[in-house]
């Protein structure tokens, strides 16, 4: 697993340096669509029944503006729009990242 070594904000992303030297942009719209909290992507009870993840998809104008790093894992990330519930582990944003 790598993990951020410096992360900013940078104009209108987030800009993560790794470990092993690779450098990950993240328009701040992209990132709260990506979020992968329950209020974002919905959760399931234990008959397999869908709650939440309807609300909307983009988000034209949200700031990112604070993180936390979250043990040695993840960062949860705060927007300007109130979220900040989602826990982007360091391999899901790697994910995110090759994806761009």
């Amino acid at each position: 697993m790598h993990v951020p070594l410096n992360l900013q904000i940078i104009g209108q992303e987030v800009a993560i340096v790794w470990d092993d030297g690779l450098e990950s942009y993240f328009p701040f719209g992209k990132l709260r669509a990506a979020s992968p909290s329950a209020s974002n992507l919905g959760e399931r009870d234990i008959l397999g029944n869908r709650y939440g993840g309807d609300g909307p998809k983009q988000f034209p104008g949200v700031q990112v503006i604070g993180w936390e790093r979250v043990g040695n894992y993840a960062i949860r990330f705060d927007f300007s729009d109130g979220h900040r519930t989602g826990l982007y582990s360091f391999d899901y944003l790697r994910t995110l990242a090759a994806a761009s």
